[in-house]
């Protein structure tokens, strides 16, 4: 069974605030995402920014199923957290086992590599009028929000946003790949995924967005995530895919 959201409006936040102070950087992301699960009591959290190499990068999540969830956006490129980043609108999705989402790739593969998960939301980040990332938030059972918590996450991701405000720069401007954990996923994800497209673009004469969609085509053929493919190439310039 999943958790029930019962915490009051502020708990959350404050939860968050405590949670970025002190410590090293490379810790923030983590305990950030750490209170954002317990703060909102739900069954898994991640954070996560919205760049251009390769659209989505990965802060922080807070146990395997969430890494999941964000590995299977990063690789099909669509779903909640894509669409919160995108729209500046939080994102519900209730019963992903009785809904039809309007994203097949991600309903498809949530549905094979996380049937046990009954619901998920998406918060944007907002730094000042500039949306540069989201959270996502996921239940073991279906509504495990309900238009009250929605509304506690609203504030939870204004919480985060203050929270990641301090290390923004070490974050967005870093030329060497985060120390986080999990760090080959987060190194994929901040670093060797963008190197690899520039590999494939030059072996095979294709632009990059071209090359892109090559890497992504062999992840479902595969059914491997997109950083695996990533480190296939990497390891192996001459092979494929």
């Amino acid at each position: 069974m999943g958790r029930t959201v019962t915490a009051d409006a502020g708990h959350a936040a404050r939860l968050i605030a405590s949670a970025a102070k002190g410590g090293a950087v490379e810790e923030v992301p983590r305990r950030v995402c750490a209170a954002v699960r317990d703060g909102l009591e739900v069954d898994g959290a991640t954070v996560s920014l919205l760049t251009d190499t390769p659209s989505r990068q990965l802060l922080a999540a807070s146990d395997d199923a969430a890494l999941c969830l964000e590995e299977i956006q990063f690789t099909v490129l669509e779903g909640p957290c894509i669409s919160a980043a995108a729209t500046g609108e939080p994102v519900a999705v209730d019963d992903l086992a009785g809904e039809l989402t309007p994203w097949p790739l991600f309903g498809a593969a949530m549905r094979e590599k996380l049937p046990q998960v009954g619901s998920v939301y998406a918060l944007p980040l907002f730094f000042g009028d500039y949306v540069l990332g989201s959270i996502d938030l996921l239940g073991l059972r279906p509504r495990a929000l309900d238009e009250e918590g929605l509304e506690r996450a609203s504030r939870a991701a204004d919480a985060v946003a203050a929270a990641l405000l301090p290390v923004r720069e070490v974050i967005i401007t870093g030329s060497q790949p985060p120390a986080w954990e999990p760090e080959p996923v987060v190194r994929a994800h901040w670093f060797d995924t963008a190197r690899a497209v520039v590999a494939l673009a030059v072996r095979r004469r294709l632009s990059h967005e071209d090359a892109l969609a090559v890497m992504r085509a062999e992840a479902f053929r595969t059914d491997k995530t997109l950083a695996d493919i990533t480190a296939a190439i990497l390891r192996d310039p001459p092979g494929t895919p």
